[in-house]
């Protein structure tokens, strides 16, 4: 990578020999950083996710990223996929390229800042080069997301309104939003698995809240569907401004306005092997947009579907994943509920453990897509892992770093 030729061996050094500091400090530097950060700009407050800065998911992310880039400094081809990722997200935000300017200068105050006399000039310096240069990465990734976003059929390059044309209820907890584009004209198609940000201006609030939400049909509609969960506070997470905000205050004709499809956790529909989807709560949504897809892209290809949720009151979408079961032969689908209501029908009590689900499974030498909470993801990565399935064959995405699920 021509970023790591651009850093003298004497700054590779400097930034390698604070690894130990910042695995130490890591998090409260990036706390001080989007603490002085957003008091100096809080106009970036319309960008940042307040709600992932209350409950430390945000710096916690930001500092696993300076952490890696420290690592590796010598070879960041190794953070190259990470930096796509984040390319995504910051394409699907509209981040420009003078906002890294502002960044960089917090991030080495925020390290001059909790290190104290320990961050000398050879430090700060280095880091300043460093950093320079990884953004520079960043910068060219997303200089051509955005274009290959503008070249296509349909194509844009920010926000743009889409008229709410369906509500629908698909439980108790969430419900799903069809999207139409306000203006009439044709919409690009996107891969299964991707997301859109909303735009969100709520009234009472100083700032516009964005989220990302992953679109949950298949591509090739003319239209977008997203389907959304009513977030409650739980724990440090205050409840979800936006979420509230969707169910309550929009309905059908209301405008939203939204970026382009966006993300890098898609569906291979060159792989011919059993495919197995894998969701927990409103996880779900990126596995309908891929269930919905294969059957009619690969209707040969084998589909196993397993889904888990407390119960059929918050469980979305169950009557369709039933219809698509018994209209295509190759598709098996499993339901697992951690608290059944009376009446309720599942294959499983309780949670997804590697004794159901080597059971269940026909074969480790699948393709693995996997969505959820946390936890559920954190169990679901290592049970696949002892029930021997390669690491090129599982697929997940989540905010933060992919330790947060892959230690063990």
């Amino acid at each position: 990578m021509e970023t790591t030729a651009r850093l003298d061996k004497e700054t590779r050094d400097i930034v390698k020999a604070t690894v130990p500091v910042l695995q130490e400090h890591g998090d409260a530097i990036a706390n001080r950083f989007y603490e002085l950060m957003l008091t100096a700009h809080p106009e970036l407050k319309n960008i940042f996710n307040q709600t992932n800065q209350v409950n430390g998911e945000q710096p916690k992310a930001l500092s696993k990223t300076v952490y890696a880039a420290a690592v590796h400094i010598d070879n960041l081809e190794e953070i190259l996929p990470v930096v796509k990722q984040i390319a995504q997200k910051h394409k699907s935000l509209n981040i420009k390229p003078d906002q890294y300017k502002i960044v960089g200068k917090y991030l080495l105050l925020g390290i001059k800042d909790v290190l104290g006399d320990a961050a000398t000039d050879d430090i700060i310096n280095a880091w300043g080069k460093a950093y320079d240069a990884i953004a520079d990465v960043f910068i060219n990734v997303e200089k051509e997301l955005y274009e290959e976003t503008q070249n296509k059929p349909g194509g844009w390059v920010g926000f743009r309104n889409f008229k709410v044309v369906k509500k629908v209820p698909e439980s108790d907890v969430i419900t799903s939003f069809y999207l139409e584009a306000a203006d009439g004209v044709t919409v690009p198609t996107y891969q299964p698995g991707q997301y859109i940000t909303i735009k969100a201006e709520i009234e009472g609030e100083a700032y516009t809240h964005l989220r990302q939400y992953s679109l949950s049909c298949a591509p090739g509609e003319g239209r977008y569907r997203i389907s959304v969960k009513r977030e409650e506070a739980q724990g440090n997470s205050p409840a979800g401004i936006v979420s509230h905000f969707l169910h309550r205050d929009v309905h059908e004709g209301s405008i939203l306005p939204i970026s382009a499809p966006a993300g890098d956790f898609i569906l291979d529909q060159k792989d011919r092997r059993p495919l197995v989807l894998m969701s927990g709560g409103v996880g779900l949504t990126p596995m309908m947009s891929m269930l919905e897809t294969v059957i009619k892209e690969q209707p040969n290809r084998e589909v196993i579907f397993i889904h888990s949720a407390r119960s059929s009151n918050y469980h979305a979408m169950k009557d369709r994943v039933r219809e698509i079961t018994e209209d295509n032969k190759q598709v098996t689908s499993h339901v697992v509920y951690g608290n059944p209501s009376a009446g309720d029908y599942c294959d499983k009590e309780g949670r997804i453990d590697y004794k159901w689900l080597s059971e269940t499974l026909p074969t480790n030498d699948a393709a693995f897509y996997f969505c959820g909470p946390k936890g559920f993801m954190r169990a679901s990565y290592q049970i696949l892992r002892k029930y021997g399935v390669r690491d090129t064959d599982l697929h997940f995405e989540i905010f933060g770093p992919a330790e947060d699920i892959t230690a063990a």
